[in-house]
């Protein structure tokens, strides 16, 4: 049976700006980025960057968090399987950081709804090097 197991994980970037002023209705949105790098080792590392923002103006509330994760797998376990338990395992990390950043900085906690990666379609780009 394929295994995909986390070795490490840290917060690399966090960006916060609070230019809330007053009584403002806000209309929050997201954005998740997930991308894995492989090694010939048998590991691999996952970068999740989660963005929360006010859609229509990006400028008054925005949160950035970036996670990165070092995982190991077995020689046979296919890349897209990878790809979602990496994911499953860094996204509760990058959630969690952008609730308790937005909420000790003084506005009601930003929560990211909870994403179901395997009924989501991943998009794979494979990079060959050639000699032209």
């Amino acid at each position: 049976m394929p295994n995909v197991n986390m070795q490490a994980y840290k917060v690399s970037e966090i960006v916060f700006n609070n230019k809330v002023n007053g009584k403002v209705q806000l209309k929050l949105s997201n954005k998740i980025s997930h991308n894995v790098k492989y090694s010939s080792n048998g590991t691999c590392e996952a970068v999740m960057t989660v963005e929360a923002f006010d859609k229509e103006h990006k400028d008054v509330l925005y949160c950035k968090v970036t996670v990165n994760g070092v995982f190991t797998f077995t020689g046979e376990t296919e890349k897209e399987f990878i790809h979602v338990e990496t994911f499953k395992e860094l996204f509760p990390f990058a959630k969690a950081t952008v609730t308790t950043v937005s909420a000790n900085a003084g506005v009601p906690p930003i929560i990211i709804k909870n994403i179901d990666i395997e009924k989501q379609e991943i998009y794979r780009f494979e990079m060959n090097n050639r000699d032209e």
